[in-house]
C-alpha cells in the first residue's frame, strides 16, 4: 500500500501566517523511524509536511483510484500548523478529498482537544474526572466548593502547554493572566489530585484494546508532567514503569475507564488516556490524547512494547487497524493462482502496477517518432516488437508491410480461428509548428508529445496483454496487434493492409483516445482533405485589372463552399489554411488552400465535391482541386452495437462509467468491413489533442486497461 507519513515541523508554506502558531513539533528521528517501519511492512512510503501544497503532493503520490481499488493511506502525525483545533486540520482535509488515514477524525480530535467538553461528556457518562471551573477572564470568580491546590491549563491545548499547580488565589490569577496573554483562550482550573499519574494506551476499534497501565515516576520533584519534561528541558528524567504497580483490580479498572473514555469521545485507532490515582485508590481521568506521542521513550510506546509490539510491529498493526476500519479487513489478500475471480485478479494486477504503467508511458513519450521521422519510427517499431515478442506474440508476415504496417499475433490467431484485432499507431501526428512537449504529470493529468493519440494507447495495450499473461490466458486468446506509422498522413499507405487484417478478425478494437473516461465511439464521420491551387496574375500595388484579384476571388469561392455545412446531415466544410504566393512589391499571383470536408454519408461527400467544382467554375480562373486523403466514416451497424453492448456489460461489472458516443474526428475504424464488429475510442481520456498541451487523464489509464483486459478475458 502507498502510505504518506504526514507531519508538521518546519514548514511555513501557507497563504498567510495568521492565528495561534503551533508549538508542537515531531522529531526528525521519529519521522524516519515511522517511514522505516512502514517500509519494513512492505509499504511504499513518502513523508510530507502538512502545508497548503499537501493535497497536490498526496494526489501526485496516490492518484484517484478506480472502483474496487484500495486507495493509499495517510499515517497522520500532524499537530497542525496554525490556528484553532490544529489536530483537526489534516484529518478534515483528508476527509474532504477522500483519502483514508490512521487516527481519529476531526470530531474526535476536536472533542479531545477541548478539555472542558471532554470533562462534561465524561461526567455525563459517569466517568470520574476532577472537579473544575472555567475562567473566561483572569478575574472570573471560582465556585466556592473548588479548593486549592488547583492545576491550571489552557482550555484547548495539548502537551501540557501552560500547565501549572497553584496553591492560592494570587498564584491562580497570575497563572491565568499568563495563559490569557500567551494562548488567548479561557483557562481550565481543575482540582489537583495528589497521587500517582497513570497513562493507559488504547489500540483498535472493534474491539478496543487497552495496554497495561504505565506509571510515571517523577522522582523527588514536582509530581506533574510538564511541557519542559516532555521536551527534555527540565533536567530531570521521568521514568515510565510498566505495568504500573497498582494491583490487578485497579489495573482492570484503569483499562475499563480508558476504553470508556475512548468511546465517549468517538476516537479512532489509537489514543492515550491520562489519569491520576489518589491516595484513596480512586482514579480520575485528566484528559485524552487523541494524537499520542510516538517518541521512542513515551509512555504510549512503553505500553505497546509490554504488549509484545516492537516499533515496527506496532506501526504496521496500526495501519492494519485503520485499514479494517475503512475496508472491513486489514491488508490486501495475496493473489491466488487458483482464484476464479478474474475481474478481481485483473484489478489487483493493474492497480499494483500503476507506477510501472506510468513509467512505461514516460519511456514512450521520451522516444520521439513523428510521422516524418523515419529514424524515430524505426526505433518505435523495434521497441514495440521487443515488447510484443517478449510477451509471446509472433510477427504475421502477410499482414506486415514496413515501413507502414506491422502485425503480431498469438498462436490462437495464427491457427486461423479469428479473434480480436487491436489497432494503434506508432507515429505521433504532431504538426511541425507545434513545439515538442516533454513528459510531465500533475495530480490528474499526464502530458507529453503524442501522449493521447499514440503513447498512452500503446501502454494500455501492453499492460492489457501483461494482465492476460499473468492470468495465463494470453497464449490461448485469439488476438492480433496491428501497429501502423502513417496516422499523420491519414493512413494513406496503410489503409489497404488495415482493411485486409480487419477482414480476418471477428472484432476490431481501435485504441484511439476518448474525450472522457466514459466514452466508447460507435460511429465517426469520414473526412476528405483537398488541396486547391488557383492561378492569377501579379499586379503592382494600385494597378487596376478587369478581374478580381486572385486572393479575393479564392476567398469568395471558399466562403461559398463553407456555406454547404449542415448540422442536420452531419456535414461540414472548413478551410484549414490559405497560402498566397507573390513577388516582392507585387500582389499575390497564386493562392493555395486546404479544405476539409467532414461527412457521414459518402453520397454527401460526392455531392459536396461536385458542388465545389461548380463553385470554382471553368472559365474565370485556372484552378486545380486535388484529393489528398479520404478517411471513410464509421457507421453504427449491428455487429458493432453488439460489441459495444458486450463491453458495456463488462464495464458495469467493473463499475466503470461507459456510454456510447459519436465523433466528428475520423479514424481508421472507417476502414473496417461492415460485417466485422468494431468499436473505437477505447484509448484513454485525452484533452487538447494535437496541441502542445496534449494530456491524458491518469485514472483513465487504469480504467481503460482494466476494461480492455476484462473484456478480452470474457468468453467470446
Amino acid at each position: 500500500m502507498k502510505i504518506a507519513v504526514v507531519y508538521n515541523r518546519d514548514s511555513k508554506n501557507v497563504i498567510n501566517l495568521f492565528g495561534m502558531p503551533n508549538r508542537e513539533k515531531i522529531g526528525l528521528r521519529t519521522i524516519k523511524r515511522l517511514a522505516d517501519a512502514l517500509k519494513k511492512g512492505g509499504h511504499q512510503v513518502i513523508s510530507l509536511e502538512a502545508d497548503k501544497d499537501l493535497v497536490d503532493r498526496l494526489e501526485d503520490f496516490m492518484p484517484q483510484v478506480v472502483q474496487g481499488e484500495r486507495p493509499g493511506m495517510v499515517f497522520n502525525v500532524s499537530y497542525g500548523l496554525q490556528g484553532q483545533a490544529r489536530y483537526t486540520h489534516v484529518p478534515s482535509i483528508l476527509e474532504m478529498v477522500g483519502i483514508p488515514y490512521v487516527g481519529s477524525g476531526p470530531l474526535g480530535h476536536s472533542l479531545a482537544l477541548d478539555k472542558v467538553v471532554t470533562k462534561m461528556l465524561l461526567r455525563q457518562r459517569g466517568v470520574p474526572t476532577p472537579d473544575f471551573a472555567v475562567l473566561d477572564t483572569p478575574e472570573a470568580e471560582l465556585p466556592p466548593d473548588l479548593a486549592y491546590p488547583m492545576i491550571v491549563k489552557p482550555k484547548n491545548e495539548a502537551v501540557s502547554f501552560g500547565l501549572k499547580v497553584v496553591d492560592d488565589e494570587d498564584a491562580l490569577r497570575e497563572a491565568a493572566s499568563v495563559i490569557f496573554n500567551e494562548f488567548r483562550q479561557p483557562v481550565l482550573a481543575e482540582q489537583y489530585i495528589t497521587g500517582q499519574e497513570i497513562n493507559v494506551g488504547i489500540l483498535g476499534n472493534d474491539p478496543v484494546e487497552a495496554f497495561q497501565p504505565v506509571l510515571l515516576d517523577f522522582g523527588d520533584g514536582a509530581q506533574i508532567y510538564t511541557y519542559e519534561d516532555k521536551t527534555g528541558r527540565s533536567g530531570r528524567e521521568i521514568r515510565p514503569v510498566c505495568p504500573a504497580p497498582i494491583g490487578d483490580d485497579l489495573t482492570e479498572k484503569a483499562k475499563d475507564i480508558a476504553i470508556q473514555t475512548f468511546k465517549v469521545l468517538g476516537l479512532n485507532d489509537c489514543a492515550r488516556i491520562d489519569m491520576r490515582l489518589d491516595d484513596a485508590g480512586q482514579l480520575f481521568v485528566l484528559e485524552a490524547n487523541s494524537l499520542p506521542s510516538l517518541g521512542e521513550h513515551g509512555s504510549y510506546l512503553v505500553g505497546a512494547d509490554h504488549a509484545g509490539l516492537d516499533f515496527t510491529g506496532f506501526v504496521n498493526r496500526l495501519v492494519d487497524i485503520a485499514t479494517a476500519r475503512y475496508f472491513g479487513t486489514p491488508g490486501v489478500s495475496p493473489m491466488e493462482g487458483g482464484s476464479k475471480d478474474t475481474h478481481g485478479l485483473i484489478l489487483q494486477y493493474v492497480t499494483q502496477n500503476r507506477e510501472g504503467l506510468e513509467r512505461h508511458l514516460r519511456d514512450w513519450v521520451q522516444l520521439s517518432s513523428t510521422t516524418n521521422d523515419p529514424v524515430g519510427i524505426e526505433h518505435a517499431v523495434a521497441k514495440a516488437g521487443r515488447t510484443l515478442e517478449g510477451l509471446g506474440l509472433k510477427p504475421v508476415k502477410d499482414l506486415t508491410d514496413g515501413p507502414e504496417v506491422w502485425t503480431w499475433a498469438t498462436s490462437g490467431w495464427r491457427d486461423g480461428s479469428g479473434g480480436t484485432l487491436l489497432v494503434a499507431h506508432l507515429d505521433t501526428p504532431v504538426d511541425a509548428a507545434v513545439a515538442a512537449q516533454p513528459y510531465r504529470r500533475d495530480p490528474e493529468w499526464v502530458y507529453g508529445e503524442g501522449i493521447g493519440t499514440s503513447r498512452a494507447p500503446l501502454v494500455i495495450m501492453e499492460y492489457t496483454l501483461r494482465a492476460l499473461r499473468r492470468l495465463r490466458k494470453l497464449s490461448r486468446t485469439p488476438l492480433a496487434v496491428l501497429l501502423y506509422t502513417d496516422e499523420g498522413r491519414s493512413a494513406l499507405h496503410s489503409a489497404q493492409l488495415i482493411r485486409e487484417a480487419a477482414g480476418r478478425a471477428k472484432r476490431v478494437i481501435v485504441l484511439s483516445p476518448a474525450q472522457s473516461t466514459s466514452d466508447l465511439v460507435t460511429n465517426r464521420r469520414g473526412s476528405r482533405r483537398y488541396r486547391l491551387s488557383v492561378e492569377g496574375e501579379p499586379l503592382r500595388p494600385g494597378q487596376r485589372s478587369r478581374r478580381v484579384p486572385v486572393l479575393r476571388w479564392t476567398w469568395n469561392k471558399l466562403d461559398q463552399m463553407t456555406e454547404m455545412s449542415s448540422a442536420k446531415t452531419r456535414l461540414s466544410v472548413e478551410v484549414l489554411d490559405i497560402e498566397p504566393e507573390r513577388h516582392p512589391m507585387m500582389t499575390p499571383h497564386r493562392v493555395s488552400a486546404t479544405v476539409m470536408v467532414s461527412y457521414y454519408n459518402v453520397e454527401d461527400a460526392k455531392r459536396v465535391e461536385a458542388r465545389m467544382k461548380e463553385i470554382l467554375g471553368s472559365k474565370e480562373r485556372r484552378w486545380k482541386l486535388t484529393l489528398l486523403s479520404d478517411r471513410p466514416p464509421m457507421k453504427e451497424r449491428a455487429p458493432g452495437l453488439r460489441l459495444a453492448k458486450s463491453i458495456e456489460g463488462v464495464a458495469q461489472e467493473l463499475q466503470l462509467p461507459v456510454k456510447r458516443q459519436s465523433s466528428a474526428w475520423p479514424s481508421i475504424a472507417g476502414l473496417v468491413p461492415a460485417k466485422v464488429a468494431c468499436i473505437c475510442g477505447v484509448g484513454p481520456a485525452c484533452r487538447d489533442r494535437g496541441t502542445a498541451g496534449e494530456a491524458v487523464q491518469r485514472v483513465s489509464l487504469v480504467q481503460r486497461t482494466l476494461l480492455l483486459a476484462a473484456f478480452l478475458c470474457k468468453p467470446q
